[in-house]
Parts: C-alpha cells; sequence; structure tokens
C-alpha cells in the first residue's frame, strides 16, 4: 500500500510540475585547448577495397556539423526527422571527399568531377567494382553521381531529385543500369498547415491490447499524415546508359529489393491508415513482387500496423514477417511464420516456420524448416549448404544450424549464449556467386567454413581471428590470431583458396592501417595505407585492462587511462569512472574481458579519456554487469544491489594500487549510463559528483519495457519504483551535472526525464545543473554543442572532486 501511495505521488508530480532553471541561457564556451584539439582533429579516412584487391576507395569526412548546420529547417514525423527542402534524413554524416589508390601501383588519384561541396553518403561498388556510386545532398534535393574507376571521374546520373526518406534510395542492376527513388513533387507543394483544424485528433482502442514502446516524432494530427504522405511518396526510376523510365506509380515505398536474376523487385508498400503509435516501419503494409517495369507479379502478405505487437522481447505479431530473396537461386522469396500465434509462453514443439515461394510465383508456397526458438535470419551458400540462426532474447541464446535444402534436413551446429563472447565462433566469410550475391564460402571440397571472428574475446583480451569450421565435427580451429600486443582484425577475405586477406591492424602507439596478409606463403604483411597519429597530445598516455572482483565474487574489468609521466609516487589522483550496465543470465559471461589494451585510443565526442589530459585517471568501460541471482530470476531483480557492488569493487581496487583517491571518485555515463549514475547518487555515497548525459531517470514512462527488461510496469509496479532514481530524488545530494539534447531522437530517453529529475531535485534541495543543447538528439553533433558539452563536463568535475574539500 505504501508502495502504491509512492507511485501517485510520482505521477501527480509528472502532471503538476513544471520545470525551473536558475539563469538565463549563457554563451558556449571551449574547454582547454588541449581537449578541443583532441575533439577537432581530423578523422582518419574510412576505407573500402574491391573484392580483387585492386582498388581501395579513401572516404574523408570533417569532424562535426556547426549547430548552424544543425538548425536547419526539420520535419519530424512517423518517426522520421527530414530536411523539408530536399526529402532527405535531416541528420547525417557526410563524406567530404573521395579518392581511389591503386593497391599495385601503390598510387593515390583524386577524383574529378565531384560536386564543389561534397555532401556524399550511401556509397555502393557496381556488381563488377569497376564503378562506385553514390548520393550527393544539396540544401534542394539528392542527386546521384558514379564513379568511373578507369577514368577516375564523377558524373551525375539521375535527371530527377532522389527521394532518401524511407531506405536505401536506389541499387544497382548491372554495370550501367541503377533503380532509385525519386521525388514526384517540388517541396513548394508540400500542405501548409492549417490555422484551424477541422477537428480535434482523436485516438481509440475498442478492447483489443495494443502495447508500444515509447517512440518519438510519431504522428499527432490529420496535417501530420499529409506531411508524411507528401514527402514518403516516391517513383521509381530505372537509369540505363543515361537513359530513364519510371517503375510502376508512385507509392510510399518503404523498402525495395533486386531478385539475384535481377526480374523481379519484392516491395514494401505502406498503406493507410497510418498509425499515431508506432514508426513509419510499422505502418500497414502489403509484401508486393513485381517485374522491373512495375507491374504486380505477386501480392505476397498483406500486414497489418505493429500496433498489436504483444509485449516482452520473444513475442511477435502472428503474420508473416522476416521477407528475404535467397541468394543462392534466381527468383526465390522467403519469410517467416509463428507457430504459436507469436506468442512465448505457448508450450510447443517449433516457434516459427519459414517457406519459399519461387518464380514465377503461381504455386503453393512451400515450407523449407521449422525452427524451436525464434528465426532469426539464413546466410545462403548453395543447395547444400545454409547457416539459419534461430535466437532467445528473453534466454539470452543462440542457436545456429545446418540447412540442406536439397535434402530438407536442419542440423544443430551449435548453441550458446549470446554473452557468451569467449564461445563466439564468428560469422561466414561470403564470397560472390554467378548472380552476384554474397554467400557462404566453403573450402576443402564443401567440408569446411571459413569463420571471422573481428573481436576474438578470450581471458587474455579481445584478439580477433580466423578460422575453419568443421561441418561434420563442428568444431572451430583457428588459423589465424591477432598477436598480443597488438590488435588486428581481417576486414575481407580476397582469395579463400589462398588465403590472401586485407587485414586492420593498431596497436597502443600504432594508429589503425590496413594491410594485404598472405597466410599461405607466409610473406611480410603488406602495408596499403600509412595513417599518421591524429592525437599527440595523448602520447604517453597509458593504457591498462584492469582486472578485479566485487564482493560477490564476479570478475570485472575496465580501461585504465593514467595521464603521462605519472607514477605512483607522486600520489593518487582524482578518478572518473564511466560505464554503461549490461544484463547477463550468466556469472560466468558476465566475468568474461571484453575489449584489448592493446587498441589505438580513438575518441569519439562522448569519451572520458580527454579529462586523462588534466591529471584524472578514468576508468572508461568499467564493467557493470546486472546478473540474474538464479534460474528463475531476472537480472533486474536486485538491480540496485548489483550497482553498488560494481562501483564500490572499482574504487577499492584502485585506491588499494594507490592510484584513485577514493575520497576525489566522479561517475558518468550517456543514456543507460546516465541512468546508472542517477542511481548511485540516489543509493550510495562513493562519489563527489556525477555526470548524467541524456538519461531516462523515471521508468513509469517506459511502462511496457525498457533496455533488456520485457515485464511491464503493471506486472512488476515495485521493480519500476525501485529502479527509478527519480524516485529517490530526495536521497540525491551528490552533485549531478544533468545534460540532455533538447530533440532527443532514442525510444524511452524523452527530454522530460531531465526536466523532471533537475526540477525534482533542485526541489528537495539537492545540487544539481541541467544543460540543454539546441538542436542535439540522443547523441551530440553540433561543434559549439560538444565543446560546451567537454567544458561544461571540465568545469564540473575541477569543482566538485579535484578541488572538493
Amino acid at each position: 500500500m505504501k508502495m502504491i501511495k509512492h507511485l501517485f505521488t510520482v505521477l501527480t508530480f509528472l502532471v503538476t510540475t513544471t520545470m525551473v532553471i536558475g539563469q538565463d541561457a549563457a554563451s558556449y564556451q571551449n574547454p582547454p585547448k588541449v581537449i578541443e584539439d583532441l575533439l577537432l582533429a581530423k578523422p582518419t579516412p574510412s576505407v573500402s577495397v574491391d573484392g580483387k584487391g585492386v582498388w581501395m576507395l579513401l572516404s574523408e569526412r570533417n569532424s562535426y556539423p556547426t549547430v548552424e548546420e544543425l538548425g536547419q529547417p526539420e520535419i519530424r514525423v512517423a518517426g522520421l526527422r527530414l530536411n523539408p527542402n530536399n526529402f532527405s534524413p535531416s541528420r547525417q554524416t557526410y563524406i567530404n571527399n573521395f579518392q581511389l589508390k591503386n593497391l599495385k601501383e601503390d598510387k593515390v588519384y583524386s577524383v574529378i568531377g565531384l560536386p564543389a561541396t561534397l555532401l556524399a553518403g550511401a556509397v555502393s561498388w557496381s556488381p563488377s567494382e569497376t564503378k562506385i556510386a553514390f548520393t550527393h545532398t544539396s540544401s534542394n534535393k539528392v542527386e546521384l553521381y558514379i564513379i568511373d574507376i578507369a577514368t577516375k571521374k564523377a558524373s551525375l546520373v539521375s535527371k530527377r531529385p532522389l527521394n532518401s526518406v524511407l531506405g536505401n534510395p536506389y541499387t544497382w542492376v548491372d554495370d550501367n543500369t541503377i533503380i532509385y527513388k525519386s521525388t514526384i513533387s517540388s517541396a513548394a507543394n508540400a500542405p501548409k498547415r492549417p490555422i484551424t483544424p477541422k477537428g480535434p485528433t482523436i485516438q481509440q482502442n475498442l478492447g483489443k491490447a495494443a502495447p508500444s514502446p515509447t517512440y518519438q516524432d510519431l504522428i499527432k494530427s490529420p496535417y501530420d499524415e499529409q506531411l508524411f504522405q507528401f514527402y514518403a511518396t516516391t517513383q521509381l526510376v530505372i537509369s540505363k546508359n543515361g537513359v530513364e523510365t519510371l517503375s510502376g506509380k508512385p507509392c510510399i515505398l518503404s523498402g525495395f529489393s533486386l531478385s539475384p536474376d535481377k526480374k523481379y523487385l519484392l516491395q514494401k508498400k505502406l498503406q493507410q491508415p497510418f498509425s499515431y503509435l508506432v514508426t513509419a516501419n510499422g505502418f500497414p503494409s502489403k509484401m508486393i513482387i513485381t517485374d522491373l517495369a512495375g507491374k504486380t507479379i505477386k501480392i505476397v502478405a498483406e500486414l497489418p500496423s505493429t500496433e498489436g505487437t504483444p509485449s516482452g522481447y520473444d513475442n511477435t505479431q502472428n503474420v508473416p514477417r522476416s521477407f528475404d530473396w535467397r541468394d543462392d537461386e534466381a527468383a526465390t522469396i522467403t519469410w517467416a511464420e509463428p507457430l504459436d500465434s507469436g506468442l512465448i509462453k505457448k508450450q510447443v514443439e517449433f516457434r516459427d516456420a519459414v517457406y519459399a515461394l519461387s518464380a514465377p510465383f503461381t504455386e503453393k508456397a512451400s515450407l523449407l524448416f521449422k525452427t524451436k526458438l525464434r528465426y532469426g535470419g539464413t546466410t545462403w551458400g548453395n543447395e547444400n549448404i545454409a547457416l539459419v540462426n534461430e535466437i532467445s532474447r528473453s534466454k539470452q541464446l543462440v542457436r545456429v544450424n545446418l540447412f540442406n535444402s536439397s535434402k530438407g534436413s536442419l542440423e544443430l551446429l551449435l548453441e550458446r549464449n549470446q554473452t557468451d563472447a569467449y564461445g563466439n565462433p564468428g560469422s561466414p566469410v561470403t564470397s560472390k556467386n554467378k548472380y552476384g550475391r554474397n554467400v557462404i564460402t566453403t573450402i576443402e571440397n564443401g567440408t569446411k567454413l571459413l569463420m571471422n571472428n573481428t573481436t576474438g574475446s578470450s581471458p587474455n583480451g579481445d584478439l580477433p581471428f580466423l578460422a575453419k569450421f568443421d561441418l561434420t565435427t563442428k568444431q572451430n580451429e583457428i588459423i589465424w590470431r591477432s598477436n598480443v600486443g597488438s590488435f588486428e582484425f581481417i576486414v575481407e577475405v580476397l582469395d579463400a583458396n589462398n588465403l590472401i586477406l586485407l587485414s586492420r591492424k593498431e596497436s597502443q602507439k600504432e594508429v589503425p592501417n590496413y594491410f594485404i596478409k598472405n597466410l599461405r606463403l607466409r610473406i611480410a604483411d603488406r602495408a596499403i595505407t600509412n595513417f599518421t597519429n591524429p592525437y599527440p597530445a595523448l602520447e604517453g598516455v597509458t593504457k591498462e585492462k584492469i582486472k578485479y572482483k566485487r564482493a560477490d565474487g564476479v570478475d570485472l574489468t575496465g580501461d585504465l587511462y593514467l595521464p603521462s609521466g605519472y607514477s605512483k609516487d607522486k600520489g593518487p589522483l582524482p578518478l572518473i569512472i564511466w560505464a554503461y550496465p549490461r544484463e547477463f543470465n550468466s556469472a560466468a559471461d558476465a566475468a568474461q574481458i571484453r575489449g584489448s589494451k592493446d587498441r589505438f585510443t580513438t575518441l569519439s565526442w562522448g569519451s572520458p579519456i580527454y579529462y586523462v589530459t588534466q591529471g584524472y585517471a578514468v576508468l572508461d568501460n568499467a564493467e557493470m554487469p546486472i546478473v540474474a541471482a538464479g534460474k528463475d530470476k531476472k537480472p533486474n531483480d536486485n538491480f540496485i544491489e548489483q550497482l553498488k557492488l560494481n562501483a564500490a569493487s572499482a574504487i577499492e581496487h584502485l585506491s588499494g594500487l594507490g592510484i584513485a583517491d577514493k575520497n576525489r571518485v566522479a561517475v558518468g555515463g550517456h543514456s543507460y549510463g546516465a541512468f546508472m549514475t542517477a542511481n548511485l547518487l540516489a543509493h550510495t555515497k562513493l562519489f563527489k559528483a556525477g555526470i548524467a548525459r541524456s538519461g531516462a531517470y523515471n521508468r513509469t514512462l517506459t511502462p511496457f519495457g525498457f533496455q533488456n527488461e520485457d515485464r511491464t510496469y503493471w506486472q512488476a509496479p515495485e521493480l519500476y519504483y525501485n529502479m527509478s532514481p527519480f524516485s529517490y530524488a530526495d536521497k540525491i545530494k551528490t552533485p549531478i551535472l544533468l545534460i540532455h539534447g533538447e530533440a532527443d531522437d532514442n525510444t524511452g530517453t524523452y527530454p522530460i526525464n531531465s526536466e523532471r529529475l533537475f526540477a525534482a531535485i533542485k526541489g528537495n534541495g539537492g545540487t544539481v545543473r541541467f544543460v540543454y543543447l539546441p538542436y542535439e538528439a540522443h547523441g551530440y553533433r553540433g561543434k559549439e554543442n560538444v565543446l560546451h558539452t567537454l567544458w561544461e563536463q571540465f568545469q564540473w568535475l575541477e569543482k566538485y572532486v579535484k578541488n572538493s574539500k
């Protein structure tokens, strides 16, 4: 009864409280110069190599857009954020320059014909890899360009502006033919908002359960419906050797894919009525097969809105899903259907059935196989080999099966916990078949697969590997592994038979670069890039993967960074602990070592590592596992207690080593890490300050589940109350810095979370500062906003941690 009274108080507070800010908007500030220089260092180019290992595309990006760029016109509707002037997403990271490198000649070429101010995206090699397509986004349109590798020249190929509102805007057919989505009207013709609406916006439900997550930017009115329909409606265009023809009629096309034989298109067309509860991808739709001219060949399925999806992570709608082309056949479509009505609580032998339908699509669909867990997709090889994934999110279980379509058999190859990083065998290496589709590569007369694990977690840290998986013994034989002291992974297998590989290698002191490896001949690796260190200010900073135990015996790790020139005889340092909790059903999995001390330190805007230059010890990626206490228990059943154990053990270990001053410790995190931070400040006195960015602090605002918790508020009200730091705002007396983007687009982390927590802490006399960043979403991008965030964090740490009394 007491808990119900508390919940009523929480809900009343949400309704009646308004945000109060104790100061006017301040001007932008910059952090110390060394931090500013680290943030704005030009990123190293990204790399893409053709399948023959001859040509490399280097793509260069600038650091961060300005706040003015973020502040350009934007429409938020149906879960989308759009630029109303050019029919494209409003928040993108663009490529600003291309270069081509001939790896045999070791020569770099500039690409001519690029737009003067390049804003490129959606890069794709042609089927024969002699051309490269990309989109260029200007202020009023999106255009399609093609780079001819032979001439090193980029040319505009689209005669109509592209529409990239929903999904990929184009696909290659052959080296001379591309299908793209075009606009059908000028942005000037967008519907105008009426001053006086026709009437109120009304929603209703007539007794049918329709739980839904807390999505952002949804349709809220009939006018929003008109906007979505206007911007999402598109026309398919076939461009062949400069000649364009229309394919079908205008429609709202969520996605389209070409059949392997390039004769058919699988299209997902969205239908009305548009939902006010889910995003565009959950609207009613039709799955349709057409020919390239747009003629309907087969309506495969008519799907309802996803509003009716039952809550619970292993539950699904009782409708077909996971539509895709089979990569090893000319034109065969596959999909899954639940055999348990989509409800995991039903006791059945099989959960899903997977069906196939081949051209000319006039016969009845045939059953391929049934799965005992939820179907998680297929990687195709040939008629004898395909890998079928099954998953159970609630049990954190994954299975991989061998499917032989010629026999119709499904054979279990391996089963493991999703959280068992050591047991991950990697992903099958693929190569192009006669249709130009990537399919599983087999070796040694089809008896083995090559498996690439680009993480390679092990008791010695992450050591990526390449292995041979024996389909008979079901064992992985590692044939190459990254050496201790560096971190190297295989980017691409260029020649499976001769084991010629493209790798990316780095170490603490060596910036990532790319190499050609030949495992068969065992000759020296050939460097094909020579990128230099963009962070000279971090030279001398040390990094160590530390190991320690929490009080109940669970092994923990973290990445410890210490300032250049530091030694213990200089005394303990102020400490920053930065973390993000994760749930485990297995204590053994929680104790596994993740990450590598031998990776080159790369700084993102959100990293805490900047402050190692200011005299702090930084424990980044501090493990904060939340482990289920028993077979019938869920990890979150004792969430707070485990947070306390995790935090206390890290502080005790580092103070015991003489590295950290246990009386000068800060904790911080982003998103779920911010949620963790507020909880630690509410329930412990371990810290001098906290930094919480873009978090959710009241779980009653996410009543149908959050993170990996699939129980609803009504099933576990006490858990929702106890896990909400908002419930204990009166106990948060440790200074806390709240930062939130005003345009947060993440499910569950509405800005109201920070607004209300600020007001609650302020109302109860706590020490709190709330920074509201203009135009920012869940991740921050604007240069001025990011620099100011780093300044805010620095000032907070200096005042309440380093110089605390």
